[in-house]
């Protein structure tokens, strides 16, 4: 069936099909993820931060195995956003990055109560608040600001206090969290774009040993459960992301050291500093 209307109905006839179906899909999680206290004020909070950060620039750190040739210590003074167990670098690092991003259901759902003791502002899915309700109150007594994300209807979002697509990877949402904020200039270090685990995307697998995909061989280590990358859908998501800046006159720069993604223009990471 799905690929009878794919060979019969014009693509731009499809694509509505496929934005109205998705858009049926979400009905029932939006009463929540619009009026629940929680999200209100996440809403809140992230109009407080829309434009905050105009003309400035700001780093978003992967979790590959590059970083481990990267000189982090220089990004002690800018503003970074972290992703899902960055924080498991943070003693090494002798610093915390500006933010914690992380919306995937897996990673959320196993690592709620280290997240949450982190003392640092949190942005993470609103699907993961059940693992927020039964935990003590965070260090700074302030719950994470959750964002409405979704795995359908791919689009750029330029205000992240309604539904952002999640593009396959958190780097995707971290880039509309950075554009949300005014950023000029982000720049991407460790994301390789490469994993040695290979699979079907999105398949959900449970590792068996050391980690060989990120900076420490514990970010999933042995028994943790996680998904394979879908790289594709990832790309398309970057793409968006370059042509959103672009137009608005800001820029993606990615100074991932041996990087395999080359959707974004190339940049020494030395050279920045």
């Amino acid at each position: 069936m799905k690929q009878t209307l794919t060979t019969l109905l014009p693509a731009s006839l499809l694509q509505t099909v496929k934005n109205t179906y998705d858009g049926i899909r979400r009905l029932p999680q939006l009463p929540s993820a619009y009026l629940h206290p929680w999200r209100r004020e996440s809403i809140l909070r992230l109009a407080a931060l829309k434009d905050k950060h105009k003309g400035q620039r700001a780093f978003i750190i992967g979790n590959g195995p590059s970083l481990k040739q990267t000189d982090l210590t220089k990004l002690k003074n800018e503003f970074t956003f972290g992703m899902n167990r960055i924080y498991l670098m943070f003693p090494e690092l002798g610093f915390t990055t500006s933010c914690l991003v992380s919306i995937n259901d897996l990673v959320i759902e196993q690592c709620a109560e280290e997240m949450a003791a982190l003392d640092l502002p949190k942005f993470l899915a609103w699907r993961s608040h059940v693992h927020f309700k039964n935990l003590p109150p965070t260090t700074n007594h302030q719950l994470p600001t959750f964002l409405y994300t979704t795995y359908t209807g791919p689009r750029f979002t330029r205000d992240v206090r309604g539904r952002v697509w999640e593009g396959a990877t958190v780097t995707n949402v971290a880039l509309q969290l950075a554009f949300h904020m005014g950023f000029e200039q982000v720049i991407l270090v460790g994301v390789d774009h490469n994993f040695a685990s290979k699979g079907d995307a999105n398949k959900t697998v449970v590792s068996d040993g050391d980690d060989p995909n990120h900076f420490s061989a514990a970010y999933f280590g042995k028994g943790f459960r996680w998904q394979l990358p879908d790289l594709d859908t990832s790309e398309i998501g970057y793409r968006f992301a370059r042509q959103a800046y672009e137009s608005a006159g800001r820029e993606v720069l990615d100074a991932t050291v041996g990087g395999k993604l080359t959707i974004f223009p190339k940049v020494d990471y030395n050279s920045l500093f």
